[in-house]
C-alpha cells in the first residue's frame, strides 16, 4: 500500500518522475524508459516540445483565462476554424472542454437537447457497444460497456441500450461479412426493442482503445450504423477521445471509413499532454436548433480558455509542419509487420490489431483456442511491470467486457522514428520472454 497522501487507481508507489523530452522520460534515479504508450495515449508530439512551450509562454504573458460568457479570444476562434478545416467540413461547430469525459458528456447533451428543440422530446436513450469506454462521469459511463468500471455505479448510472461490438478475431460465424451482417442485425433488433422513437443516437468508437486494445471495424459496419441511425432518425455520435488527432495515420479515424458522425468527440491528442483541451464537434443544424431554442444548457468553467487553446493550435502547427499524420500512417505500417513478428515468435500473442500508431496485442493461454489467461493470473498487468522493469511503457486493459482477454496497447508518440520502433520492439520482445517464462512458471 502507498504510503504517500496521493490516492488513484493503483496501491503501488510510483516512481517518481522527473523530466521528459521526445518519446523518453526519465524518473528522478536517472532511469530512462521509452513511453511506448504516450502516456495514456496522449501525447502525440512527444515530450518538450519547444514550439508548443513557446506558444504556451506567449500566451501566458497575454491571458491564460477568460470565461467563455464574458470574452471571445482569438485563439480560439483560430483553433475551432482550423478543427473545422480538418474535418474537411463534415462538421462546423466546436464546443470547447477540458477532457475526454466532458467532451462525451457534452455529445449527450447536444443529442437530447435537440431533440427536445425538435419535437421529440421522448428521444432520450442512447445505444453503445459491449465492450466500450466512454468516461469516467456519470453520462459517460452509462454508455461504457465495461464491467468493472460499470459495476459499482450502476445504480445511479442511466444505462444505455448494449449491443455487441464487432469482434474481428473471435468471431463465430462462417466470415467477417457474415459476421458484421449479425452484429447490425443484432443492433437494429434492439433499437425496436427499446423503441426506435425513443433513441437519440448510436455511440461508438470507429476505432477500439483501452477497452478492446484497438479492436477494428469494417466499412461496411459504419455504413451499416449510419445507414441504421437514419433509418430510425437518430444522431451517430463518435468518440474519437483516443483515435483521433492524427493516431489512426488519418486526422480522424472515420476518415478511413469515409462516414462522418453527426457529433464527434476528441481529447487526448488535442493537447498532447501539455495542456487539458477536447472537443466536441457537431454539424451546424443541431446546433442552430438549439440555439433557436434558448442556448446549449451546459458548459464547464475552463471551456475554451486562452491557454488551453493556444496550446492545441500549436500541437496542430506541429502536427501540420512535421507530417505527423503521415508519419503515423508509414510508422504504423512498420511497427504493424514488427508485431506479427513477434506474433510468431510467442505463443501467448493471439491477434495484433489497429492501425497507424494505436496497435493492440491480445494475449491468450491457448493460441489455437483463443483461450484467455484466467483473470486471477492478472496477465496485463504482469505484462505491463515486466516491460517496465526492462524501461518500456505500455498501456494495458482486458478486451472481453473488461473481465478477461488480457491486452496491451503500443502507441508511441507520432513522432517515432524507424529506429525508435526497433528499440520499442527489442524492449518489448524481452518483457514477452519474460512473461513466458513467468507464464510457464505458473501453470507448473
Amino acid at each position: 500500500m502507498s504510503n504517500n497522501a496521493l490516492f488513484y487507481l493503483t496501491s503501488n508507489d510510483m516512481p517518481l518522475v522527473s523530466h521528459a523530452d521526445g518519446i523518453y522520460i526519465w524518473d528522478t534515479t536517472g532511469r530512462r524508459y521509452i513511453d511506448g504508450c504516450s502516456g495514456a495515449i496522449t501525447c502525440n508530439i512527444g515530450h518538450n516540445h519547444p514550439t508548443v512551450k513557446r506558444a504556451m509562454v506567449e500566451q501566458l504573458d497575454k491571458v491564460a483565462f477568460s470565461y467563455r460568457t464574458q470574452f471571445e479570444s482569438q485563439v480560439a476562434l483560430d483553433l475551432a476554424n482550423k478543427m473545422v478545416d480538418l474535418t474537411d467540413a463534415d462538421l462546423q461547430k466546436v464546443f470547447f472542454v477540458g477532457s475526454g469525459s466532458e467532451a462525451v458528456e457534452s455529445a449527450i447533451k447536444l443529442a437530447i437537447q435537440y431533440f427536445v428543440a425538435d419535437g421529440q422530446p421522448e428521444r432520450s436513450k442512447f445505444v453503445s457497444l459491449r465492450p466500450s469506454y466512454h468516461g469516467s462521469t456519470m453520462g459517460a459511463l452509462g454508455l461504457t460497456g465495461y464491467e468493472p468500471l460499470e459495476a459499482p455505479y450502476r445504480s445511479i448510472t442511466v444505462g444505455s441500450v448494449k449491443v455487441p461490438s464487432p469482434d474481428l478475431y473471435r468471431y463465430r460465424e462462417a466470415g467477417v461479412e457474415e459476421h458484421i451482417a449479425a452484429v447490425l442485425s443484432q443492433t437494429e433488433m434492439a433499437i425496436q426493442t427499446a423503441g426506435p422513437e425513443t433513441i437519440a443516437a448510436i455511440v461508438l468508437e470507429p476505432v477500439g482503445g483501452a477497452s478492446t486494445g484497438g479492436r477494428m471495424v469494417t466499412r461496411p459496419y459504419m455504413e451499416g450504423m449510419r445507414a441504421l441511425c437514419d433509418r430510425y432518425g437518430c444522431l451517430l455520435i463518435m468518440d474519437e477521445v483516443l483515435s483521433g488527432m492524427g493516431r489512426t495515420g488519418a486526422w480522424f479515424a472515420y476518415q478511413h471509413y469515409r462516414v462522418a458522425p453527426d457529433i464527434l468527440a476528441l481529447a487526448k491528442g488535442m493537447g498532447s499532454g501539455y495542456y487539458p483541451i477536447a472537443a466536441m464537434m457537431a454539424r451546424q443544424e443541431l446546433v442552430d436548433a438549439v440555439g433557436r431554442s434558448g442556448g446549449f444548457m451546459h458548459g464547464h468553467t475552463y471551456a475554451g480558455n486562452p491557454l488551453a487553446c493556444a496550446t492545441g493550435l500549436a500541437v496542430i502547427d506541429v502536427m501540420t509542419s512535421e507530417k505527423l499524420v503521415s508519419n503515423a500512417a508509414e510508422q504504423g505500417t512498420y511497427l504493424r509487420r514488427q508485431l506479427e513478428q513477434l506474433a510468431e515468435k510467442y505463443e501467448c500473442i493471439g491477434n495484433v490489431r489497429g492501425i497507424g500508431l494505436l496497435q493492440g496485442v491480445e494475449l491468450v493461454q491457448d493460441k489455437v483456442s483463443k483461450q484467455p489467461f484466467p483473470a486471477a493470473f492478472n496477465a496485463f498487468d504482469r505484462l505491463t511491470a515486466l516491460a517496465k522493469a526492462r524501461g518500456l511503457l505500455i498501456y494495458p486493459r482486458r478486451c472481453l467486457n473488461g473481465l478477461e482477454g488480457d491486452h496491451v496497447l503500443i502507441t508511441p508518440p507520432l513522432t517515432v522514428t524507424a529506429a525508435d520502433i526497433d528499440d520499442i520492439i527489442a524492449l518489448f520482445d524481452g518483457s514477452l520472454a519474460d512473461f513466458e517464462q513467468v507464464a510457464k512458471e505458473q501453470a507448473a
